[in-house]
């Protein structure tokens, strides 16, 4: 799993936690977005702007720090497609 899919699957997670669910249209109308924007970026589609980023999180009504305290982003969990790349790289050398 990439960042961008990471960032998706919290964003899916805690949208549907919450005690009244969010629709991912009202997440993105509190959040000042596109629905279909925000429907690319819970599928790890989008290379989301940190601009943006902070929007859905507050519209989310957590804070950056909980947002990003999740198993999701635990470097172990999810393997970058770059990180691969480089150390294939790194081994032809």
């Amino acid at each position: 799993m990439d960042i961008k899919e990471a960032f998706g699957a919290r964003v899916k997670e805690l949208r549907l936690q919450k005690k009244i669910k969010l629709s991912q249209e009202q997440l993105a109308a509190d959040a000042g977005i596109d629905r279909t924007y925000m429907t690319s970026v819970e599928n790890g589609k989008r290379n989301i702007s940190i601009v943006n980023q902070e929007k859905i999180i507050n519209a989310l009504g957590v804070t950056l720090s909980k947002f990003f305290d999740s198993e999701i982003f635990n470097k172990k969990s999810r393997t970058s497609k770059s990180s691969s790349k480089r150390k294939q790289v790194n081994s032809n050398l």
